[in-house]
């Protein structure tokens, strides 16, 4: 979803991209987020506990948002140069690595 999201940001940069509206823009970000969602859903009724899967329904959702954070933290370093990594950022991701853990403390 990243890159559906925020794709477009970057991609403005590219001539015939700028030729675009919005309208189409949009399209081609829910092409983009398609394809990411074909792996989401899949992923998600697997690892769900009341399909044979290892997770209940608040796990799931705390695996998906930290792997977005941590897929988006490396997007934007690497697609976006202008973004630094600082200080406070690098406490956030402890404090989300502290929630996962909490999450699945028993």
């Amino acid at each position: 979803m990243v890159m559906a999201w925020y794709g477009h940001l970057k991609f403005s940069e590219w001539k015939w991209f700028n030729k675009l509206g919005l309208v189409s823009i949009i399209l081609i970000s829910w092409g983009i987020a398609l394809f990411e969602y074909v792996f989401q859903v899949p992923a998600n009724r697997i690892g769900f506990k009341e399909n044979g899967g290892p997770f209940s329904l608040i796990q799931l959702k705390v695996i998906q948002e930290v792997i977005t954070l941590l897929v988006f933290a490396v997007f934007t370093l690497v697609v976006f140069k202008t973004e630094t990594l600082r200080f406070n950022h690098i406490i956030s991701f402890v404090f989300l690595i502290l929630a996962v853990y909490f999450m699945f403390k028993k």
